[in-house]
């Protein structure tokens, strides 16, 4: 992490867990374990849509932001079971899930489709945070890099300066999600320098420096620190940890270093 120029964000990610009836009792937990986290980071709870007034309503008035995980490419009409940018930020949603893995690969979502996502929630505005990630065969012959390098420059085509600083980048090794593998902290290091990087050729050195760029894969209590101790990682989008209070607790406070 480097606060001088950036965020550090922890933003979990529920996916379809939990409930809208134990939103509160989480939120409640979770802010007497770590009462004073946004003295060093920024926190995202990315939930369900089902339980997005829930979570609103039992962050308010504290440093969690709230996130949808998914958003569609369009503003209204006939796309029965999407959910636009317009009617998350009605509720007050802040930030917003795009091209997440699996939704790349259960759904089918293309590079096409996250970049139309991109400009969909930058235009309400919700703040994207944006999955990249390759499979263990596609790190295995070796075009990790290319491969991310060539979706975080689709994922922001046509994105302008001034909109790009609204975005987070998320490397999410797909090999590592839910598998119990994990990159070392060396591995992750290595993409989210690179990812920095294709920043830095975009749209320049400030923005380089900026942007926040989380990892992704399987962080949890006990990687955390040291993940978080590299110098390009600024935050991880937290999947299983993040469903505990005191597991989600005790990523907040490994944020917590020079």
């Amino acid at each position: 992490m480097n606060r001088e120029y950036r965020n550090t964000i922890i933003a979990g990610n529920w996916k379809m867990n939990l409930l809208a009836s134990g939103v509160k009792a989480y939120a409640d937990e979770l802010m007497s374990l770590v009462p004073e986290f946004y003295k060093w980071c920024d926190a995202v709870a990315c939930v369900p849509f089902t339980s997005l007034n829930a979570a609103i309503e039992a962050f308010n008035g504290s440093r969690v932001g709230v996130g949808a995980q998914n958003m569609s490419q369009h503003e209204s009409g006939a796309y029965t079971g999407e959910v636009s940018g317009e009617q998350l930020t009605d509720l007050g949603v802040k930030y917003v899930i795009i091209g997440h893995s699996e939704r790349r690969g259960i759904y089918g979502e293309t590079d096409d489709s996250v970049n139309k996502k991109v400009h969909a929630a930058l235009s309400k505005p919700l703040r994207p945070i944006i999955c990249v990630g390759e499979s263990l065969e596609q790190r295995e012959i070796g075009v990790t890099n290319d491969l991310v390098a060539m979706q975080v420059k689709m994922a922001l085509h046509g994105v302008t300066d001034d909109l790009f600083r609204s975005v987070i980048i998320a490397y999410e090794p797909i090999w590592a999600i839910g598998t119990g593998r994990n990159a070392t902290p060396e591995d992750a290091q290595e993409v989210c320098y690179e990812i920095r990087a294709v920043i830095r050729m975009l749209y320049g050195d400030n923005a380089a420096k900026a942007v926040s760029v989380l990892y992704g894969g399987s962080m949890n209590d006990k990687n955390a620190f040291d993940l978080l101790a590299q110098p390009d990682i600024d935050g991880g989008l937290i999947g299983g940890a993040s469903l505990k209070p005191d597991s989600f607790a005790a990523i907040i406070n490994a944020a917590n270093q020079g």
